[in-house]
């Protein structure tokens, strides 16, 4: 499988990215973000745009690629709805147009979140606009598109948040870690857990379309 990403530089992005060079499914990573990784390696391509409201200039590269996966995102914590839906609605579903044009058999994996509002008219903001995002991605005329909803995720194999008041709370976290997942695993992931679970929906595909936190940390031991 070659697999495009994007959002990659964040710390669910970078899970993905690791297992995917990792993984020997994976021939090809292309990464798209807005600042550059300053990685090598032999899977590894890279595009830096810091516009990626407009992909048109390299539209060729982003061609022949089986699966798109798209942790790319924000908190919507300070940010007005018309901001936060930019980001998160807008940007999703140009990425989503643009890949399928160039890629009809592709599969499409976006990261939302436990308690997204598929009704898209609950009283919580950033839950009614990742419940549009995910309805319309759905729509599209992918080969598959899977909505990931992981919940508590503890970072792995020494990433870290880009947000420093997060890093502060995986630190208190990381040793309780294994009784959240014992008291709550249904509710509770890893970045690894989540990479390998995208992996594995971009090659096998499955009937279910929200993917909960059971599904992805079923999937990534399979």
């Amino acid at each position: 499988m070659k697999c495009i990403i994007f959002g990659s530089t964040g710390m669910v992005g970078r899970g993905v990215l690791l297992e995917c060079l990792d993984d020997d499914r994976v021939e090809e990573v292309l990464v798209v973000n807005r600042h550059s990784l300053h990685m090598e390696h032999p899977k590894l391509a890279e595009i830096i745009r810091e516009d990626l409201y407009d992909l048109s200039d390299v539209r060729d590269r982003l061609s022949g690629y089986q699966a798109c996966f798209f942790p790319l995102g924000i908190s919507a914590i300070g940010l007005s709805e018309s901001a936060y839906r930019k980001i998160t609605y807008d940007l999703t579903l140009y990425v989503a147009n643009l890949v399928l044009e160039l890629n009809p058999e592709m599969v499409f994996t976006y990261v939302s979140g436990m308690g997204t509002d598929s009704s898209e008219h609950g009283r919580t903001m950033w839950a009614r606009v990742k419940g549009k995002t995910e309805n319309d991605l759905m729509k599209l005329p992918f080969k598959g598109a899977y909505m990931f909803r992981p919940g508590y995720i503890q970072p792995m194999r020494g990433i870290r948040s880009r947000t420093s008041w997060y890093n502060a709370l995986y630190v208190i976290f990381k040793p309780l870690y294994p009784l959240m997942k014992a008291l709550s695993p249904n509710s509770v992931t890893t970045t690894v857990n989540l990479g390998r679970a995208m992996i594995w929906c971009g090659l096998n595909g499955h009937e279910k379309k929200v993917v909960e936190v059971r599904e992805i940390n079923e999937y990534a031991t399979l």
